[in-house]
């Protein structure tokens, strides 16, 4: 059993040097993603559409989700386990959550890294993250397997 958990602490010690490794050649660092947490939730505040449904979720709380979100891009990029939330669960029940909203994000993400990627790999690995967690984000909160039961088509 101690074999066992020695070599899983290597295999992740291993996925976060890899991370860490990929991350810094394509020029992000915890910097990095402070600064596009920050620039990417101001402009998030100032849409006319996503400000309002955040805001009121994150009224008085946004310093701590702002941490948060830092935490969770850190730990999505460099693989450190640092991030311990469960994002399906904090948006069950978002009022005025619209399946909509979630290209509206992407296009705003998209934006903010255009304005301050390093490059565009890094761009690139951003978006291709983001586009996964907002697709996951919409299954999740708003996919009913049973409408696509043949049974219940009507023609």
């Amino acid at each position: 059993m101690n074999d066992e958990l020695q070599a899983r602490a290597a295999h992740s010690a291993a996925i976060r040097e890899r991370a860490e490794a990929e991350m810094k050649a394509i020029g992000i660092d915890d910097a990095f993603i402070g600064r596009l947490v920050d620039t990417f939730y101001a402009r998030v505040l100032a849409h006319p559409e996503l400000g309002p449904v955040f805001d009121a979720r994150l009224s008085g709380r946004w310093p701590e989700h702002m941490e948060k979100m830092k935490s969770f891009w850190s730990s999505v990029a460099f693989r450190s386990g640092a991030y311990g939330g469960k994002p399906v669960q904090a948006h069950v029940g978002i009022a005025n959550m619209k399946p909509e909203l979630f290209p509206k994000w992407l296009a705003l993400f998209a934006a903010t890294l255009d304005d301050i990627a390093p490059n565009n790999d890094a761009k690139a690995w951003f978006m291709t993250t983001a586009e996964r967690i907002a697709r996951s984000l919409t299954l999740s909160l708003f996919y009913n397997p049973a409408l696509d039961d043949p049974a219940l088509k009507r023609s």
